[in-house]
């Protein structure tokens, strides 16, 4: 019987009740039909990365997308110095990106080091750095269950937002695989991010080789302990635990008074503009509720990383209830201290906060 915590970047995660792989797309949509005419659950699985399986695991099937590689797209009417590129579901993010860079193809290059799957990305609209997935895909293709039958979604279709679509929060869209309009000018997206352009040494808006983009990007995610290492337990985590909140204008403004009452009116709050509202930080509000780096869980099991605030760490012979009382227990205290409540971001199978 096989144990997710084997297939998960956290190392959680109980039995499946049943485990298979599909190693083409065809495979991966007759394995969902055949899932569906049983009438049995089903988990996909990608690279894990954005997974909190419960330590009883999970009873149905969990279905490992392996499907790999990707082409340029023949016949597509292009303007000069465009690539447009069709990835497989289960092809590991970074590898691509890392090809791409190799190549000269700039677009992705600020997602460099990001775990996990292609087809994943869509779903939670993968974001870092000043850059999102939405940004540079045209569309993806999805067997949808409940018509049974595949479609091709546009990026209006997905209905991207800051770390959701319409597929999140569902199991009826499969990706399938997803089309990316890229560049062949060897230079990078606009430089958005401020930490990104102060480690670049260029002002915000600035083009760099996109090998520069990248080897920037990954020295900052190593400094937060964002890049999978097998040897360093900080990167045993789901990543970003927990989602910045966005708060509607007088919300925002209700807080912000309440959190400068707390730490001071002299203390500048991190903010930024959203669609809908203002964003907070949430790794502030973390260690100013008084959970620094490395804040333990239960019997030192888990800890928060001792490099960056936000990612819920297993320490090693952790249980996933381990991690959820840690989560609980920053959660309601940033509510508790701040008002302001927060949101898991990995996908929480078989399990609650």
């Amino acid at each position: 019987m096989a144990t997710l915590a084997h297939y998960t970047t956290l190392r959680l995660g109980g039995p499946a009740g049943r485990f298979a792989e599909a190693g083409t797309a065809a495979e991966l949509v007759d394995a969902v039909r055949a899932a569906d005419a049983g009438g049995e659950p089903l988990l996909l699985l990608g690279g894990g990365s954005n997974l909190v399986v419960s330590d009883a695991g999970f009873s149905g099937t969990v279905l490992r997308v392996g499907s790999s590689g990707w082409r340029a797209l023949p016949g597509w009417d292009t303007a000069d110095g465009e690539l447009f590129v069709e990835v497989a579901a289960g092809q590991n993010w970074d590898e691509f990106v890392a090809a791409m860079v190799e190549q000269g193809v700039g677009g992705v290059e600020c997602l460099s080091g990001i775990p996990g799957s292609v087809g994943a990305t869509p779903i939670q609209n993968v974001g870092a750095y000043g850059c999102e997935i939405s940004e540079v895909l045209v569309s993806a293709r999805c067997y949808d269950r409940r018509a049974g039958e595949v479609r091709t979604l546009t990026a209006a279709d997905l209905g991207f937002g800051y770390r959701t679509s319409v597929l999140k929060g569902t199991d009826t869209g499969v990706v399938l695989d997803v089309r990316l309009a890229l560049h062949t000018d060897g230079l990078s997206r606009p430089i958005r991010y401020a930490e990104l352009a102060r480690k670049l040494d260029v002002p915000v808006g600035t083009r760099v080789p996109v090998a520069d983009a990248r080897a920037a990007v990954l020295e900052l995610r190593r400094g937060k302990g964002m890049v999978l290492d097998a040897g360093d337990h900080d990167t045993w985590s789901a990543g970003s635990f927990f989602t910045n909140p966005i708060l509607a204008e007088a919300e925002a403004a209700e807080a912000l008074t309440r959190i400068s009452d707390v730490v001071g009116a002299d203390v500048p709050v991190p903010t930024y503009p959203a669609d809908g509202g203002v964003k907070l930080s949430a790794a502030w509000l973390i260690e100013r509720a008084g959970f620094g780096k490395g804040h333990p869980g239960p019997g030192g099991r888990v800890s928060l990383s001792h490099k960056h605030a936000l990612a819920l760490t297993n320490r090693g012979g952790a249980s996933t209830a381990d991690l959820l009382a840690l989560a609980r227990e920053v959660r309601d205290g940033v509510h508790a201290r701040f008002g302001v409540r927060l949101r898991p971001e990995p996908l929480l199978v078989n399990c609650t906060l």
